[in-house]
């Protein structure tokens, strides 16, 4: 296993040691790498993140950054971590915009190989404005094509990486944000997906989540062929509240349409979330455990279908904020989560087994 920094006293840090979960010989407890800082010279902001593990074994690595959220000289740069080492690339520049601020790049490689960047692209003041765009790179992320819209709708955003259904279609969680106040997001905000038919090369919306309070860059998963869940980034402000939950929703017909969003059990300061299906069946939640603070990081654990969520482990807690997660269930079976902290400047990388969230402390 590549050597990776403990995640003892990394960005905030964690109480007490890692615990041991060890598979084959190999130490496989939470390890936390800070990738990059305001020391590189991308701009200081660095958010959000967003990693693929490539079929050759690469990791592949790309972010937002500037001077700032809203500054208009940005770009979405790309690194490497090529199978084997220990050191990352440099950042390169691989979407940029002469005119425009660009945000939220997701980077993912379909099952035929193809590696599709996906990212925001700003056209006015506030992310209201913002449409999809996308690249794509047939030689694993060393080449790019041009950029191509894949959505012309004002308001729509994408924050998480696809997942492929049975039939082969992929599902792109999508979100429309309405409104022009920086710190609220909208009640009628609402989370979609664009599914890819892989035999037409086509994108197409699919029905909305609308919940009471609004709600954001839906996290999903595949249960059968027809159910699948989504978890949302809940609407409102950034302010205390007893009524801050993640929104959670259902379809009952492959993601063509979804029922309303309500809350869930998990509290959200208004933040990102992350919602996987792992390779044993078992669902993972990456959430903020607050209703008011995007700390602590934490990992949720369902063996039974998102009925209960008995295993519980913080991935980072302390007095700084751990934002964005993202992530994968690797080859190998170790779990990925990239997020943010030190105010959007620094990136970290948290790799665990599933093993390790069901250890008893």
């Amino acid at each position: 296993m590549r050597a990776l920094v403990m995640a003892l006293g990394i960005a905030g840090g964690l109480a007490g040691a890692p615990a041991v979960d060890v598979v084959d010989g190999q130490d496989r407890g939470l390890r936390i790498e800070r990738v990059f800082g305001p020391e590189v010279p991308t701009g200081r902001y660095k958010h959000p993140a967003s990693m693929t593990e490539l079929r050759n074994g690469d990791l592949y690595l790309v972010y937002y950054g500037g001077a700032g959220e809203y500054a208009t000289d940005t770009a979405v740069f790309g690194a490497r971590l090529r199978k084997g080492t220990t050191s990352w690339s440099a950042p390169a520049a691989i979407a940029r915009d002469p005119f425009r601020s660009l945000g939220n790049a997701v980077i993912w490689q379909g099952p035929d190989g193809l590696v599709w960047l996906f990212y925001v692209v700003r056209f006015g003041e506030t992310w209201s404005t913002s449409r999809i765009q996308a690249k794509v790179s047939r030689d694993d992320a060393g080449t790019w094509s041009d950029a191509f819209m894949i959505s012309l709708d004002e308001g729509m955003m994408v924050r998480n990486r696809p997942i492929v259904l049975s039939n082969g279609d992929y599902l792109l969680p999508v979100y429309h944000e309405t409104g022009h106040d920086t710190e609220t997001v909208g009640p009628d905000s609402t989370s979609l997906f664009l599914r890819y038919d892989a035999r037409t090369k086509q994108w197409a919306q699919t029905g909305r989540i609308r919940s009471r309070t609004g709600n954001i860059q839906p996290a999903v998963v595949q249960i059968t062929d027809v159910h699948l869940i989504a978890y949302c980034r809940r609407g409102g402000g950034y302010g205390p509240t007893k009524d801050g939950y993640i929104v959670r929703a259902e379809s009952h017909d492959g993601g063509a349409t979804w029922s309303e969003g309500r809350n869930s059990a998990f509290p959200n300061p208004n933040s990102a979330i992350e919602f996987l299906k792992l390779a044993s069946g078992a669902l993972l939640l990456v959430y903020n455990d607050s209703m008011s603070q995007r700390t602590p990081l934490t990992a949720a654990l369902s063996t039974d279908g998102d009925r209960t969520y008995p295993y519980r482990r913080n991935l980072n807690e302390g007095g700084n904020s751990f934002a964005y997660p993202i992530g994968f269930e690797a080859a190998d079976g170790l779990i990925h989560i990239v997020y943010t902290s030190d105010q959007r400047t620094v990136i970290n990388h948290a790799t665990f087994s599933e093993g390790w969230v069901k250890r008893v402390r």
